[in-house]
This record gives C-alpha cells, sequence and structure tokens, in this order.
C-alpha cells in the first residue's frame, strides 16, 4: 500500500510547526518470531530514512528514545520483519508497542491516542488487503472453471467493498484525528487510488473541516484545504468538454504503466470510450468496435478505453479474453473514477469522439453513426 501523499502531509505538518519540542520514548516486546533486529524510520517528503536501530533483548524487548520532536504529531514506522507498524507520535510521547506472531496483525500500542486509534484503522486494513491478494492468487488456479472465475470474482469483489466501506466508516466516525488523515490516502494492492480521486472530495473536506475544530492552526488543515481545492478545480474542468478541447486523463494499462490520453492522441482521431467489464453489454459493444478499429485504424483512427471497474482481475481478464488491440487503462475506482467528474458522464457506456485538432466532435457514437463520422474524418 502506498503511503506518499500522507507522507508529504506529515513532513510539511512537522516542518510547518514551530511548537516547543520533547523526548519521546517508544519500546515495547515482540515475541514468537525469529528476527533480531528492529528500525525506526521517520517519514520525510523525499524518502523513508532509518534513524535507529537496535537488537532485540532475550525476552524481545526493544527500546527507542528521540528528541527534539515537534509537540505536532509526526509520522514514524517501526520496522521489524519487513513489516512497518506507523505510529503518529508528539513531544512527550511514552509509546509502548508489543506484537506476538504476526506483527502487523497482532500488534497493540498504548501511550499515544492517535497511535492507537491509527492501529484500529491499520490492522484491519492490512487483513483485508492480505486478503484480496489471497483471492487474487486463486484465478492462476490450473483449469480454472468459468463458475469457479465467477465465483473468484464475486468474491474478490464483495471483499473489495467490504473493504471501502469499514474505510468510509471509520474516516466519517473519526473525521477530527489525523488518524482518518493517514486513512485517506490508503491504497489496495493493485489499485492507483481507493481515498484519492476527485470522486471523494466530500470525504477531504469534511476532515479537513473537523481537524480544523479540533486543531485550530494545524497544519494539516491547510495541506488538506489545498487538496480539496485541487479536486475541486479538477471537477471544474467537467464544464469545459466542449468543442474547443479536451480534458487530458493519465490512467493505468494492466501493466501498471500509465498512460496518458493525449499522446494517444497525436495526429489520430482517437474515441475516448468508458466501458465496464462487469455490464453485460460489453462484449457486444467491444466486438463491434473491434471491427471499425480493423478497418480504420491504418487510417490514423485509436481508442483509449477507460475500465470503470473496481476488481482488477475481473477487468484485465476481460481485456485479454476479448483481445482488446487498443490501448486499455483503469484506475479502479469504479463509479469513483475521476475520469467520469471530468467528462460529466453519468452513464455507462459513453465515449467522445476527438479529431486531429484536439476537437470533441461527437459524443456516445456506435456502430454505423460512429462509422460514418469515422468517414468523414479519415481520408
Amino acid at each position: 500500500m502506498s503511503r506518499e501523499t500522507f507522507v508529504v502531509l506529515c513532513a510539511a505538518a512537522a516542518a510547518m510547526c514551530g511548537c516547543q519540542s520533547s523526548k519521546v520514548k517508544i519500546s515495547g516486546r515482540i515475541v514468537g518470531t525469529e528476527p533480531r533486529n528492529i528500525y525506526l524510520e521517520e517519514v520525510t517528503p523525499l524518502r523513508q530514512t532509518i534513524v535507529d536501530s537496535t537488537v532485540l533483548a532475550a525476552d524481545g524487548s526493544y527500546l527507542f528514545r528521540l528528541r527534539d520532536i515537534a509537540a505536532s504529531p509526526s509520522l514514524y514506522n517501526v520496522v521489524y520483519d519487513n513489516e512497518r507498524i506507523p505510529l503518529l507520535v508528539e513531544g512527550g510521547d511514552r509509546v509502548t508497542v508489543n506484537s506476538a506472531g504476526s506483527v502487523v496483525r497482532n500488534y497493540t500500542v498504548e501511550g499515544s491516542a492517535e497511535s492507537e486509534l491509527l492501529r484500529e484503522f491499520y490492522q484491519a486494513f492490512v487483513v483485508g488487503a492480505q486478503h484480496l491478494d489471497e483471492i487474487a492468487s486463486r484465478f492462476a488456479e490450473p483449469n480454472l472453471s468459468e463458475e469457479r472465475h465467477r465465483e473468484l470474482m464475486k468474491e474478490y469483489t464483495d471483499e473489495y467493498f467490504r473493504i471501502r466501506r469499514e474505510q468510509l466508516r471509520f474516516i466519517v466516525e473519526n473525521k477530527s484525528s489525523l488518524a482518518a488523515v493517514y486513512a485517506l490516502y490508503q491504497r489496495l494492492p493493485g489499485d492507483s487510488y481507493l481515498f484519492n480521486g476527485d470522486g471523494d472530495v466530500v470525504y477531504y473536506r469534511t476532515v479537513a473541516e473537523a481537524v480544523a475544530e479540533r486543531y485550530p492552526g494545524s497544519p494539516y488543515v491547510g495541506a488538506l484545504q489545498a487538496e480539496v481545492a485541487r479536486m475541486d478545480a479538477q471537477a471544474g474542468l467537467a464544464s469545459k468538454v466542449s468543442g474547443l478541447n479536451y480534458p487530458d486523463l493519465e490512467l493505468t494499462d494492466m501493466y501498471g504503466e500509465k498512460v496518458r490520453l493525449s499522446k494517444v492522441a497525436e495526429g489520430k482521431v482517437v474515441l475516448l470510450d468508458f466501458w465496464s467489464a462487469e455490464l453485460g453489454t460489453s462484449n457486444a459493444l467491444n466486438a463491434d468496435l473491434k471491427e471499425l478499429y480493423a478497418k480504420y485504424a491504418g487510417r490514423g483512427f485509436e481508442v483509449y478505453q477507460v475500465g470503470i471497474d473496481t476488481s482488477k482481475p475481473l477487468w484485465i481478464t476481460a481485456v485479454q479474453e476479448q483481445q482488446l488491440p487498443w490501448k486499455s487503462v483503469t484506475d479502479l475506482r469504479g463509479r469513483a473514477s475521476s475520469a467520469l467528474v471530468v467528462y460529466n458522464v453519468q452513464r455507462i457506456p459513453a465515449n467522445f469522439l476527438i479529431d486531429r485538432e484536439g476537437t470533441i466532435v461527437g459524443k456516445n457514437l456506435y456502430g454505423r453513426s460512429l462509422e460514418e463520422k469515422l468517414e468523414q474524418l479519415l481520408p
């Protein structure tokens, strides 16, 4: 999972806060595992840096001491056996972190209210993410039947939405906590975003307002308000979908590579197509589009197809089984996709035809209507 954006917020908070500094003590016991080395990692805007390390005592105990720590909470990780336990500590904290067996699954925190709350979210999130990985691995089973494939897709999708519901619940119920800020930026395996898109601006705004009320003057407030402003501005691009230009998109293909719409459209007539592997009509529509693509691709026609899905295995399987020859991308955020917001798409399927000059010259064109338009645009 990713913490990059929250890393920036944490570092900004530490840099901007002029509060007094003091000492922090982090100690505890980790038992039932073989490794002996344990590390303390400080999160900064550019990197995550090991700031201290020690060896577990015979009884599994350890101790870290920090000096000159700001009164405003900062993000640290206790790192053990390649697993990270996130802590939000502030000057004067005396934090106890204990674990037995699986470190992240079983750890407890005392002495830091924000870290204790963060544990409530983080532990459940990690367990859910690991479960998703386990389900995804079963798609590689030999001789996977179609019925078994459907069962796995349903199990994966159900678990994904369960995790999202729990994340939403945590954020709303703890909106005035810094742990809620952390929760906003967590990603599931294989996902570009979970809570980091324009469709979820309401949650950013809710947390920003609550944190501002609880911690007046906190630098987190400014950072969150800036994020809300960015999202509002991005959503405002929807009104600019006209005959003059088109908003650009940059989404991820099945190999994890970013693909930009404007790059695909260079010198081409491009169809920006929104579809979903979960829709029963997708096979027929894609089959018709493949015929047109085979006929016009050599004349300068390209397709940039955005999957409005949340299940990566389902989406990838559909792309491969249908042998889609064009650029297939997604952000795996389903109906919360920022691409839908930018283009003001209300229903799926939908498409926009863009000519060589970057002008949107048609919307929701299919079959014969799309072919007639391509004949006009392509020599």
